[in-house]
């Protein structure tokens, strides 16, 4: 025999006799998993295994003689290395080692078992497609139906609803719209509702002065095209009874203040209205309407107004009010100094003075460590700690090296987002909100979206707690079959991912997220073109089905327009078993794009197998 294809007969054998080894290794976490996921687990065990293996020159070398390269293993993976195996055996003339439908059959199988999973957990599909299109539902679909038959008309198979916003009676109208929807088109939606998790974010910012600006636009050479507002209402009404500014007003909005009512009645059209702005520039507005419970003034010039400022007509003044405070911010360069400290103190900026900012989550502060990164704001600033103390009054302060922001700098503003992804952050999976909305969900959803997974132990406290509402519950049965479908969003979760599987596996109807805008954040952009890859492959072992998440068709979403990129990545996003789309004004529009390119794909592909349909465009006068 050639050496050559005995070493490669040798290293399979090698592989297929780790893989055993570690599935025996493993028996006891196995056992513990529900029947249906018990094909899932030994195959997600053997898949972990064979990923801490570098086989690419053995993968090169079987690609040399016409055996399979091991590139799309995840539905069977011993089975597939059993193929392997025999297709050596036929090479060398011997007797093929392993026979039965447990090799022929396994990626069928696998297919199915899978498939089944979506199904029971997201309903079915399409029949020309097997991935789900999911919905983020605005606030306005609790009171607007029309809204929600669009998305359901448009291709909408899930609705997701995200628990960090509204509440139980906005959720619940929400909920009636959608299966008030589905009944009419005549087939299920489920609703998704996400738990917030713990949230990170930065404390308060003291407010800064009560200035308004009342702002003109411009061309780019300087013409005025539409003026700057002023709407005067009366300031003996209350807050809720003060008439608000038209919503037809083009341009910038107009500056909404508090005026006396007797002053306010002598303005007729045409009025004139002068003032010394907080610059003190002389400023002039004429009235062009008078109604609605207030009155609209107009300038050419930009003005400042405070609560101090007086406006004139007639010879007879009237001090304004109901400017509200103006929203400060920490201006950051790369190379600045910032303190995060537990004390929850208003941030009071300061020119000359290294800013001070807190966390709402005190025990965040506690755990960082010196040397360890800390990023804001969606990533947009990084820091990382050099430093960390104890005040005399006794609270913990880390200081902060700014790594990253704009060259011009960054402004960070107050309950912004804190990503600490090398932290341990002391922090259980559920907070005490989110555990309240878990009773609603359990009651009155279809799947529950959990947050903040790092580990098994974040698991098996999740699922403990669907099992304490279960045992409170009137109907404990709907309770236990919840759908649960997990959060990969941080390192952690990434890092411990097969055993955040084996433990979620013990509920039988599970689903992972792979949630990219969080990835992206902790791990660095430069890494996303691989892990939301390598997370789906290891849910696909596990026969766990995957929703993509976070921006897919956003900018169509958002402004009417899908850009060329966001369509390829929509057709990746596809090879899951369902796709989250987010809120925006045109999302009915990216709802009916998403739905014609999962017809279209469905067809011709299967997670990461090309499906070879016939192309009609390439065979004379075809059709597709």
């Amino acid at each position: 025999m050639d050496d050559r294809l005995q070493e490669l007969i040798n290293q399979v054998d090698h592989l297929i006799e780790a893989l055993v080894a570690e599935e025996e290794r493993r028996a006891a976490a196995m056992g513990r998993v529900a029947e249906n996921h018990r094909r899932g687990a030994v195959n997600l065990v053997h898949y972990a295994e064979l990923r801490g293996h570098d086989i690419r020159k053995m993968q090169n070398e079987l690609s040399a003689i016409g055996a399979t390269r091991l590139t799309t293993t995840e539905p069977a993976v011993l089975a597939r290395l059993q193929a392997a195996r025999n297709v050596l055996s036929a090479y060398a003339g011997e007797e093929l080692k392993y026979r039965g439908a447990e090799v022929s059959d396994a990626f069928a199988l696998a297919d199915d078992i899978l498939e089944e999973h979506a199904t029971t957990l997201f309903g079915e599909s399409s029949e020309e497609t097997h991935s789900r299109i999911m919905v983020t539902l605005p606030t306005e679909a609790a009171h607007d139906l029309e809204l929600v038959r669009g998305f359901a008309d448009a291709g909408m198979e899930l609705a997701r609803i995200n628990c960090a916003h509204d509440g139980p009676e906005v959720w619940e109208r929400m909920i009636a719209h959608v299966h008030t929807a589905a009944r009419e088109i005549g087939r299920e939606i489920k609703v998704a509702m996400d738990l917030a998790g713990p949230k990170v974010r930065t404390g308060e910012i003291a407010p800064g002065p009560a200035v308004g600006r009342a702002r003109v636009t411009r061309t780019n050479t300087g013409q005025v095209i539409t003026p700057a507002k002023l709407w005067l209402t009366p300031d003996d009404l209350s807050p809720d009874q003060t008439p608000p500014v038209p919503a037809d007003l083009p341009g910038r909005p107009a500056l909404a203040l508090r005026v006396d009512p007797e002053w306010l009645e002598k303005l007729t059209p045409e009025s004139e209205i002068t003032l010394h702005d907080t610059r003190d520039a002389k400023r002039r507005f004429t009235v062009s309407r008078v109604g609605d419970g207030g009155v609209l003034a107009e300038g050419q010039r930009n003005a400042y107004i405070s609560n101090s400022t007086l406006l004139e007509h007639d010879w007879e003044k009237t001090r304004v009010s109901g400017v509200p405070a103006t929203e400060q911010r920490l201006r950051l360069f790369a190379g600045d100094r910032l303190i995060l400290t537990d004390d929850q103190a208003p941030a009071e900026p300061a020119p000359g003075r290294t800013a001070k900012i807190s966390c709402t989550l005190p025990e965040a502060v506690g755990a960082i460590e010196v040397g360890q990164p800390v990023l804001f704001d969606d990533g947009s600033i990084a820091a990382r700690a050099y430093c960390r103390h104890t005040t005399p009054e006794g609270h913990t302060e880390v200081g902060l090296e700014i790594t990253r922001a704009r060259p011009e700098g960054t402004n960070l503003a107050a309950y912004k987002g804190i990503n600490l992804p090398q932290t341990d952050l002391p922090l259980p999976s559920l907070t005490g909100e989110d555990i309240e909305a878990f009773r609603f969900v359990a009651a009155h959803g279809d799947i529950a979206n959990v947050s903040f997974i790092r580990n098994a132990e974040d698991v098996a406290f999740v699922l403990a707690t669907l099992e304490r509402i279960a045992e409170e519950s009137e109907d404990p049965e709907r309770v236990r079959n919840l759908g649960i479908v997990l959060k990969i969003e941080t390192i952690p979760a990434y890092e411990n991912l097969c055993g955040v599987l084996l433990e979620g596996m013990r509920h039988p109807n599970l689903g992972v997220m792979i949630a990219r805008g969080d990835l992206a954040v902790e791990l660095g952009f430069e890494r996303m073109a691989e892990v939301p890859r390598l997370i789906a492959q290891m849910a696909e072992a596990a026969h766990v089905p995957t929703v993509m998440a976070t921006q897919v068709l956003e900018n169509m979403a958002k402004s009417g327009l899908p850009s060329r990129a966001e369509i390829t990545d929509a057709g990746y996003a596809l090879r899951s078993e369902a796709v989250m789309l987010n809120k925006g004004p045109h999302i009915t529009d990216a709802i009916r794009i998403l739905h014609r390119l999962s017809t279209k794909l469905g067809r011709s592909q299967r997670k990461n197998r090309q499906l070879l349909r016939r192309i009609g465009s390439w065979v004379p006068d075809g059709n597709e």
